[in-house]
């Protein structure tokens, strides 16, 4: 998923828990089998990538488990050692899809920019993610009825990491004005459905010309 999709199912979780939000609290009952070698890390990093290509093609109704383990080249038993049903594995992948979302911001983060830069580049980095993994849409909303706490869990997620990220700002005196979480749900709200119609729907304009237009309503509103 994300470059050589190398976060986790179980990264998600435990960064779930780093949030410290009441709402996080049932991602640690998502968790998959943690593997205890590095080959069953491969074998189950497999299953989720097939899962997500099976789940964004089909949905979650219309997949098995014998078509997931075929398309990820894997033997039937080998998925029981690590997900105890399909919909174990499709809450996994849920919180597995959260914890990429949560990666593309570190690197920026780690560049300390004001926060008007950093949620340019989270939302230009986002709309790259979202064209070339169109499939988050799909099983995203899919989780609300299939996987509620996992669907919740990652909202609650990246409403929380923005929040945390705007009232760093406002302690560092980057933003002057008063800072609520209501102004991290507006922003997450405008990312997710920005990616849905440049990245999903249509792709008539760059990444970078859209997040910059957007943009234009944060350097406004965070002063």
């Amino acid at each position: 998923m994300v470059g050589k999709r190398g976060a986790s199912a179980t990264g998600a979780a435990r960064a779930a828990r780093r949030m410290g939000s009441e709402k996080m609290d049932a991602a640690a009952s998502l968790l998959p089998r943690e593997p205890r070698t590095e080959r069953g890390r491969r074998t189950q990093r497999a299953i989720l990538d097939a899962a997500a290509a099976e789940f964004g093609d089909k949905g979650f109704h219309e997949s098995s488990i014998v078509s997931i383990t075929q398309r990820a080249g894997v033997a039937l038993g080998s998925f029981y050692t690590y997900f105890e049903s399909k919909e174990a594995l499709f809450k996994a992948l849920v919180l597995d899809m959260s914890e990429q979302v949560r990666q593309l911001a570190l690197p920026v983060v780690a560049e300390a920019l004001n926060p008007v830069e950093t949620e340019l580049s989270v939302l230009t980095r986002f709309l790259e993610f979202a064209r070339e993994h169109s499939e988050i849409y799909r099983i995203i909303d899919e989780a609300e009825f299939v996987a509620p706490d996992a669907w919740r869990a990652h909202y609650y997620g990246g409403a929380s990491r923005i929040f945390a990220r705007i009232k760093a700002a406002k302690e560092r005196g980057e933003i002057t004005g008063e800072v609520d979480e209501i102004h991290a749900w507006a922003i997450i709200g405008m990312n997710v459905f920005l990616g849905l119609r440049y990245g999903v729907l249509e792709r008539d304009r760059s990444p970078e010309e859209v997040a910059a237009i957007a943009n234009q309503l944060l350097q406004r509103g965070l002063r």
